[in-house]
């Protein structure tokens, strides 16, 4: 997996490469730096959408024993920084985000039950936020056959969401591991007690209606809440386009990112996206490359500190462990 990332990643360069190669490579240069401090500020709007998802995953955790919003807001720091920055196909930020939660929780399986189900239902609320994306985008007369193609890509999604929620309440993880273990006679006996006690707890997640219901909406309004980072940066690139072009752009981009989730980063799948959905709204390519720049720069800003933080936290966890090991019984 890591080799077929590497590729991967390589491969995504090169686009992007060609991309700004062929594009007026010294207009974007000039966009970027001339906008640099709006553009700052429009990297730093994404802690709003953190935030949302904080609540969002904090509602499907049990309410007694539900960590504080700042401890849920650090978690899905790190989570999106992992995700977004190293090659671990969108999975590793949610191993990290587990182990950071899991020291709150008195039952580890509720806190993996919170983190599985927050997953699903994000397939579902992103699908539904893609859709509202190429709803505006056909009602503002921009249909295009690449619109048409993402519709059906995005309704394609819809089913397998759906399907990954319903698996879930049906225990698959449970079965799978029954039948493993009478396949290897009983030597799995441990997984297959782990899995039960997992399964009962997702489904107790997802018995409270009000809880899924309250957390779709909170990752709706966090999916709603990142056009606002478009708005801003096509403003301070001299772009002065209304709020709905912003969700489109939004809606589309993170839908494609998604996506192409094996690339690390969505490189150059992402900028290639800012020319394509740029171009249906009429925004000519140096102002949409100069707009993927904008949105690296927030990757930098937001993301690669919070790398840093994830490891600064794992050496004090560590130290932590070794001071306690040392202390005499």
């Amino acid at each position: 997996m890591r080799h077929i990332a590497g590729v991967m990643a390589i491969a995504g360069l090169a686009l992007a490469v060609m991309l700004f190669a062929r594009a007026d490579a010294a207009g974007i240069v000039a966009l970027v730096i001339a906008a640099g401090p709006g553009l700052m500020l429009a990297a730093l709007f994404h802690v709003l959408p953190m935030i949302a998802n904080a609540f969002a995953w904090r509602r499907l955790l049990p309410e007694l024993q539900r960590p504080g919003v700042r401890v849920l807001a650090w978690a899905t720091w790190i989570r999106e920084s992992v995700n977004g920055l190293l090659p671990v196909a969108r999975i590793g930020g949610e191993i990290v985000a587990y182990r950071i939660v899991r020291r709150q929780i008195a039952h580890r399986s509720n806190a993996a039950a919170s983190l599985v189900a927050d997953m699903a239902l994000s397939v579902l609320s992103q699908a539904g936020f893609a859709l509202l994306g190429l709803a505006l985008l056909f009602a503002l007369g921009h249909s295009s056959t690449a619109g048409t193609q993402l519709l059906a890509g995005v309704a394609g999604v819809i089913p397998l969401g759906a399907g990954f929620v319903l698996a879930q309440r049906a225990g698959a993880l449970g079965a799978l591991t029954r039948i493993l273990d009478r396949l290897f006679a009983g030597r799995l006996a441990f997984a297959h007690t782990q899995s039960l006690r997992f399964d009962q707890a997702l489904r107790a997640v997802y018995a409270r209606r009000q809880d899924i219901a309250a957390c779709f909406a909170w990752q709706f309004a966090g999916w709603a809440l990142g056009a606002g980072e478009i708005w801003l940066a096509l403003h301070f690139l001299g772009q002065q386009r209304g709020v709905l072009d912003a969700v489109v752009i939004e809606a589309l981009i993170q839908a494609v990112s998604s996506a192409a989730f094996i690339v690390p980063g969505a490189l150059g799948i992402q900028e290639g996206a800012f020319v394509v959905i740029g171009a249906m709204l009429g925004i000519d390519a140096t102002t949409a490359l100069a707009l993927a720049t904008a949105r690296r720069l927030r990757d930098v800003i937001i993301f690669f500190p919070g790398l840093i933080a994830w490891q600064w936290a794992e050496m004090r966890v560590r130290s932590g462990r070794s001071a306690s090991a040392s202390q005499p019984r």
